[in-house]
């Protein structure tokens, strides 16, 4: 059933943008010089502008250059094999191009071709991310993969907490054990909090999947004093139930991005999912406009993380925030 719905043709709005799928046909057949296919894990705010600014940022460059690009967008509701099954649908249509939005899109991209070239965004790092060895991100040595890393300054997120919640001691972490970035993440969080000599008691609290987020959290906010979230997909699409748990307690989060900050956080040193989509969109114009070659091309950043905060959770704990955070 599920492939009989990704066969259809049918015309869908992302995010304001008008996206077609176009089912087995290939690109020039349909009428069109090229044609992309998204494979996005899932919905929420951080994933959906990262395709907000990559669908927007490859139809303008396409256009510029008098071309035309066809865009099939899916959704794989959270679900690895739904990712598996629109990877292997798009290299059956011989997509000139896969963008995987989230490390689960990446990992079934990477493993349904080796031909097409494949652009990552929303991922924090790549050979965590594939469970390669000896991989050097700069370099950009895979076969046919690159993209663009949501990974943001750490040490620089970890001195939110002495400078917003300084009395807070005990730090819980929580991530997704079924995302090897997130563990990547929070691992390297416990290295900078010890690092910075402050007597920070890290605890890691792993759940698989939202069946037991709620009573991980639970537990969690009982034990901790202040919390970090990394950008994990999971916690992104259930912001709502770990501010129901952990505002009522008083207990203070920081973010590892600005849409789990707009949830349930307080502060965030966020990178802009939307402009690392602009990024990924013109590393894809420079493939299929100019003949790059993917896998000369180094991972790429947003360079410019904006510190932020949540007003609202910030007002109800009582945290004063320095002049130089941005609203969300």
């Amino acid at each position: 059933m599920k492939r009989a719905i990704l066969n259809l043709a049918v015309t869908v709005a992302v995010l304001g943008v008008c996206v077609t799928a176009i089912g087995f046909v290939p690109s020039q057949a349909a009428g069109y010089d090229y044609a992309v296919g998204i494979i996005q894990l899932v919905r929420h705010d951080a994933l959906d502008a990262a395709t907000e600014g990559f669908t927007q940022r490859l139809t303008e460059l396409i256009e510029e250059e008098g071309k035309t690009v066809r865009i099939d967008y899916q959704n794989a509701q959270n679900d690895t094999v739904n990712c598996s099954v629109i990877a292997n649908n798009f290299v059956a249509k011989d997509y000139d191009l896969i963008m995987s939005n989230a490390t689960t899109a990446l990992q079934a991209a990477y493993n349904s071709t080796e031909d097409i070239p494949i652009l990552g965004t929303s991922v924090t790092v790549y050979d965590v991310a594939l469970g390669l060895d000896n991989y050097v991100a700069e370099d950009g040595t895979l076969t046919n993969v690159s993209g663009t890393s949501d990974l943001a300054p750490l040490e620089e997120q970890a001195l939110m907490f002495g400078e917003l919640v300084p009395e807070a001691r005990k730090i819980g972490l929580l991530y997704c054990s079924a995302e090897p970035n997130s563990r990547f993440q929070v691992d390297e969080m416990v290295k900078a909090l010890e690092a910075l000599d402050m007597g920070y008691e890290c605890t890691l609290y792993s759940f698989s999947d939202s069946n037991d987020l709620q009573s991980v959290v639970q537990r969690m906010a009982a034990e901790s004093e202040a919390i970090y979230l990394p950008t994990d997909n999971t916690v992104a699409s259930n912001t709502s139930l770990i501010d129901n748990v952990c505002r009522p307690l008083g207990i203070p989060i920081i973010a590892g991005e600005e849409g789990i900050c707009g949830g349930c956080g307080i502060a965030t040193l966020s990178i802009s999912y939307y402009n690392l989509g602009v990024i990924t969109a013109e590393m894809a114009a420079e493939i299929l406009l100019e003949g790059a070659d993917v896998s000369s091309m180094p991972v790429r950043y947003d360079e410019n993380p904006v510190r932020k905060y949540n007003a609202e959770i910030c007002s109800e704990l009582g945290i004063e925030i320095p002049d130089y955070y941005e609203a969300i």
